[in-house]
């Protein structure tokens, strides 16, 4: 079992030592360390990054330098990853960035609609049904972008829109089928990720529904804890055990 979604201090988890460690005690084969990064060139995107402290754009190799010293005595195989925000008119950028770098691999997230992060639900509440319909629906637009892009190996949550309450439960089955068509003839696989499986939401991503729809197209998954705290890769990986011996889906290896 590897999981290819964590985060350490290098963006907004606790300390890469401390997720490496507990990767090893979950029992787990291989962790991948895949924080966050941005390279979008606008003003309101540098803002962002400098106030949320989302600099692997400038500290990757430092971060690699500590990989490396890790993987001397880690127990589990350690990725050098990233989770890289994606929009289709910064794939030039983006495409740049992952080449000059090249990391282990790459894992590409929808984060913003209209420049605005999902997990902002405040600023989302007051929008209409039908505004708040056609963020949905640009969310699925920029994912089968994505897809089609071939940049990244791995997509994560990738309906991200469930865990905004305003936004939960707008996704069509029209969206879920352009989407698994899209990963259908695709490089890049998505992930069950269970970065909101113990909290309220209490769901994977995809949801049972986008879920079954992929399986029907044939399309594999990887997995991802998306953890940001130690504590929580263990019970992440067994629910997603569960999820996985429940469905009898064999989740696909992206580097060994």
């Amino acid at each position: 079992m590897y999981d290819y979604h964590v985060h350490s201090n290098y963006s907004d988890g606790d300390f890469l030592r401390r997720m490496i460690d507990a990767a090893e005690a979950a029992g787990l084969d291989g962790v991948g360390i895949a924080d966050h990064c941005n390279v979008f060139p606008a003003d309101d995107a540098r803002r962002h990054r400098r106030a949320l402290g989302f600099n692997l754009d400038i500290t990757y190799e430092r971060r690699r330098e500590a990989i490396a010293d890790a993987r001397e005595d880690a127990a589990v195989e350690v990725f050098d990853a990233v989770e890289m925000d994606y929009h289709p008119d910064h794939e030039a950028e983006v495409a740049a960035f992952l080449d000059d770098a090249d990391f282990d691999y790459a894992v590409g997230s929808v984060h913003d609609l209209d420049g605005v992060n999902v997990h902002f639900e405040s600023h989302f509440a007051d929008l209409s049904a039908a505004t708040r319909r056609e963020l949905v629906d640009r969310y699925f637009e920029k994912l089968v972008a994505l897809a089609d892009a071939e940049l990244f190996e791995i997509a994560a949550h990738p309906d991200l829109v469930e865990r905004n309450r305003h936004l939960r439960g707008l996704a069509t089955d029209d969206h879920y089928e352009r989407v698994a068509d899209a990963f259908a003839g695709s490089r890049t696989v998505p992930e069950i990720n269970a970065g909101r499986l113990l909290g309220d939401y209490g769901e994977f991503h995809p949801a049972p529904a986008f879920l079954d729809t992929l399986a029907d197209r044939g399309v594999e998954v990887t997995v991802g804890t998306d953890s940001h705290d130690p504590d929580a890769i263990a019970p992440r990986i067994d629910g997603i055990e569960a999820e996985l011996a429940e469905r009898g889906l064999e989740p696909v290896t992206i580097s060994e």
